[in-house]
């Protein structure tokens, strides 16, 4: 069975991802420990909040370089996988730099901000994605967006396309909630686990 560890730095939704991998049968394990981290056979990284302050939370955990090293499949969720980006317009904030992207306000007009509720995922790519239908919806929450890139495993668009899902390496990011996304959400965790 593998070692499953959700990296908890104080910004993650870390329970509900949490009972995410219970509803699959795995007990993850919450932790902010660099030995326990190092430890795993896999990563999920959750976020939700403002990135400047979890980056600096990240730092005062000692997990920069802990994460940027990691090895073992990563799974970066919403903040997560934006704070996995080179730059965030948000408060000016320089990410962990794994994507070489920024990530973006949402500022189009005649759309409401945050992008808030189900919305459909399209061009799915990877592993990550396997048993999945293009135009399933899933669950988002997010002011921020990364453009769709090279690294682009799964476009959403809100009017115009942004990454839903991004991967690098061993490095995967899913700008949507897994955890609070059903049956699909599910898989997609299951997915990641089974790597």
């Amino acid at each position: 069975m593998s070692k499953v560890v959700i990296i908890d730095y104080g910004a993650g939704n870390v329970r509900s991802v949490k009972f995410a991998c219970e509803r699959l049968g795995l007990q993850a394990e919450l932790s902010n420990k660099i030995e326990v981290i190092e430890s795993a056979d896999k990563l999920i990284f959750p976020g939700q909040g403002e990135a400047s302050s979890s980056m600096k939370a990240l730092k005062e955990a000692g997990l920069v370089e802990v994460i940027k090293n990691a090895k073992q499949p990563f799974l970066g969720i919403c903040l997560g996988m934006q704070l996995m980006c080179e730059y965030s317009e948000e408060n000016d904030t320089q990410g962990l730099g794994i994507f070489p992207l920024p990530v973006k306000l949402f500022s189009a007009k005649d759309v409401k901000v945050p992008h808030m509720g189900w919305n459909q995922i399209e061009a799915l790519k990877t592993p990550l994605m396997n048993g999945l239908s293009e135009k399933e919806f899933v669950y988002f929450v997010h002011s921020y967006y990364v453009p769709d890139s090279e690294w682009t495993i799964a476009k959403a668009n809100y009017p115009d396309a942004f990454s839903a899902a991004l991967h690098k390496d061993n490095f995967y990011g899913c700008q949507f909630h897994p955890e609070k996304s059903g049956t699909f959400g599910q898989l997609i965790l299951k997915n990641f686990i089974e790597m």
